[in-house]
C-alpha cells in the first residue's frame, strides 16, 4: 500500500508533466529507504521545474528533504526524503544507469 508521501511526490510530479514515473517499493531489499520514485524530464530546465515542484509543494506541508544532489547539473536530481528516494533524469541519464532494472535483477538474485 503506498503511502501519504508517496503519492504527494507522484503528484508533484504529474503537474509538471513528469515523463514515465516508476515507483519501486525497495524496503525489502535495503535498509536505504522504502521506496524509489523515478521519472524522466525533457530537459535540464524542466528537471529543475521538476525538482522544484516536489520541494515547493512539500516545504508548504512542512515537509523537507533530508538531501538534494545533482540540483546544479540536473542530468540527474536525487531528493532524499528518508522513506522516499525521488530520482529525476534525463532520458539519457536514465538509460545509463537504469535504476529499474539493477533493482529488478538485485531482487531476482536474493
Amino acid at each position: 500500500m503506498k503511502n501519504e508521501l508517496l503519492e504527494k511526490i507522484i503528484n508533484c510530479l504529474e503537474d509538471k508533466k513528469a515523463i514515465d514515473i516508476k515507483t519501486m517499493e525497495i524496503k525489502e531489499d535495503t535498509t536505504l529507504a522504502d521506496y524509489f520514485v523515478v521519472a524522466s524530464g525533457t530537459s535540464n530546465t524542466h528537471i529543475k521545474a521538476l525538482a522544484d515542484n516536489v520541494e515547493i509543494e512539500l516545504k508548504q506541508q512542512d515537509i523537507y528533504p533530508n538531501k538534494i544532489e545533482g540540483y546544479n547539473t540536473a542530468t540527474w536530481i536525487l531528493m532524499d526524503y528518508g522513506d522516499i528516494v525521488v530520482h529525476i533524469f534525463t532520458k539519457q541519464e536514465r538509460e545509463n544507469y537504469n535504476l529499474e532494472e539493477l533493482w529488478e535483477k538485485t531482487k531476482k538474485n536474493i
